[in-house]
């Protein structure tokens, strides 16, 4: 069953529910079906057809998600990439893709304009006022009534990675790849009919699309909020009476954090979910506390293969990533980034090592566009490389405790940043942190702890204390602190070490060294 049927499927279940809501702009299911299959049709007489890339580089807004949908119907591969992108990768991805047709905003027209003149494509759509065909012309064109496409094998939609080196690598999902994420996100997240979501991760990331395809298929609201701040989401979670939220730790940390949270009424969120990256124990604490949902889940996938590993009970398990999700298998094996680890090469129980996951799970992708160095890299005898390092609890409950390439050797010993990340974070002195490791003479490599300070009580020595006194062995603490005004992220709120190393930050106080 191809997404378009499981579109049509939820109007003729409910036609009248409300199906999206941005600011006052609310449309029912049957509303918003007709302007997806005019924006189609619109897309149709531009001449794009099955197999066809459509490049979105857009926030948020209803439109993306009606450009989603319009694509589906027409057998279009909907390919969305940052907003926030630089024109150098905006040029990229229209040429990688071999775009057919590329939409942008205000939001994103610099980056764009400045791409399409080294790159051409065929059409140019603009939401807002701009060069290039004008979106609401594709809402007033007729309306598409071609059958939808019947294979489920065939391309959807083709993600960009975040591309942590070189350029950004695309993923392609089939229709099949797809349907089994959302409804697996479903039945692991308890999602129920009905179920209002915040829908501000970006369409360009997968937690994002599956907001969006999990709302349509439960005929729930999705709630659009084109960029993230903290005092809007949690006037429109009141306000629109949101029930689920599948967020990324960062989005969670701001709202728990803001000063009008105590009086917020959390009542109507029965569902938080995170994934993307790693939430810290205090922070699991603090959302527990402040939203009291009847369910708390941290999902571990990504882009590549949607499910690796759910655990729904996140409060009674801070940092746990659970199981092994619906149809998937994982394994550890022994991590080794310079070296061509095969699947069998499983680590000894209770040891640290590569999460690898199978690729013949339902919810996974076949292979990178166009790369088949990333193929040979990452896929191996039917596995899937993470580049994840995890460890098994007495309960065979996976925990993540960094990335390969993030692993740090100080003196000999294996240090994980997150470990130490999880434990300064607790500290009331710290609002955010991100550790990393530069080369030393002597340590090898020097664990290094760069802090946006909660106070004017924070510094080295208070920090260093901290960690003395806690449970954490002394050679895993920081042996210098930085002190900036932000830890870099990515747009859906992904920490950047790699900015980090490269320097690209604002120091708020001197680098400092401890014994």
């Amino acid at each position: 069953m191809t997404l378009a049927r499981m579109l049509s499927a939820s109007v003729a279940r409910d036609p009248d529910a409300i199906a999206i809501v941005e600011g006052d702009r609310r449309l029912s299911y049957a509303a918003w079906l007709h302007e997806i299959r005019c924006v189609a049709g619109g897309l149709a007489t531009l001449g794009l057809r099955e197999g066809d890339h459509l490049v979105a580089v857009l926030s948020n807004r209803c439109e993306t998600a009606t450009l989603f949908w319009a694509c589906q119907c027409l057998g279009v591969v909907f390919t969305p990439f940052n907003w926030r992108a630089s024109a150098a990768d905006v040029a990229f991805v229209l040429a990688d893709a071999e775009a057919n047709a590329v939409v942008y905003e205000d939001r994103s027209a610099d980056a764009v304009v400045t791409a399409l003149e080294t790159e051409t494509c065929p059409a140019v759509i603009c939401l807002d006022d701009g060069s290039g065909m004008p979106y609401q012309s594709l809402v007033e064109a007729p309306p598409f009534e071609s059958p939808a496409p019947v294979d489920d094998q065939a391309t959807c939609l083709m993600l960009y990675t975040s591309g942590t080196t070189g350029r950004p690598k695309g993923v392609p999902r089939s229709h099949a790849a797809e349907r089994i994420a959302s409804v697996g996100c479903i039945a692991q997240m308890h999602y129920r009919y009905g179920e209002v979501s915040l829908g501000v991760m970006p369409l360009f990331h997968t937690m994002g699309i599956r907001a969006l395809s999990m709302s349509v298929y439960l005929n729930g609201k999705f709630v659009c909020m084109p960029t993230f701040d903290t005092a809007k989401a949690l006037d429109l979670i009141a306000r629109e009476r949101i029930s689920a939220l599948f967020l990324v730790p960062t989005m969670f940390h701001d709202m728990v954090h803001h000063k009008d949270f105590q009086a917020f009424d959390p009542e109507c969120v029965r569902n938080i979910g995170y994934a993307g990256m790693s939430m810290t124990s205090a922070l699991v604490e603090a959302c527990a506390k402040g939203f009291e949902p009847d369910w708390f889940c941290n999902f571990y996938g990504s882009s590549e293969i949607y499910t690796f590993a759910v655990c729904d009970r996140a409060a009674e398990k801070p940092g746990c990533a659970g199981r092994a999700g619906m149809g998937q298998q994982i394994r550890l094996v022994r991590a080794d980034p310079d070296e061509r680890v095969g699947p069998d090469d499983i680590v000894a129980q209770g040891g640290t090592g590569e999460i690898i996951a199978r690729m013949d799970a339902l919810d996974a992708f076949d292979g990178y566009w166009k790369r088949p160095d990333a193929d040979d890299k990452s896929i191996r005898k039917g596995w899937y490389f993470t580049g994840d390092l995890g460890r098994f609890d007495a309960e065979g409950e996976l925990y993540v405790v960094g990335r390969v390439d993030d692993m740090l050797i100080s003196g000999g010993e294996n240090i994980y940043p997150e470990e130490v990340e999880d434990l300064l974070a607790k500290c009331e002195l710290v609002r955010g942190i991100a550790v990393i490791g530069l080369s030393d003479d002597r340590w090898g490599q020097r664990v290094v702890a760069f802090i946006e300070p909660a106070n004017e009580q924070a510094s080295p020595k208070a920090l260093n204390d901290y960690c003395l006194d806690s449970a954490m062995a002394r050679f895993k603490r920081p042996r210098g602190y930085a002190f900036v005004k932000a830890i870099p992220r990515s747009a859906s709120g992904k920490l950047l070490r790699r900015e980090l190393r490269l320097g690209n930050y604002d120091l708020l106080d001197k680098f400092e060294n401890t014994i």
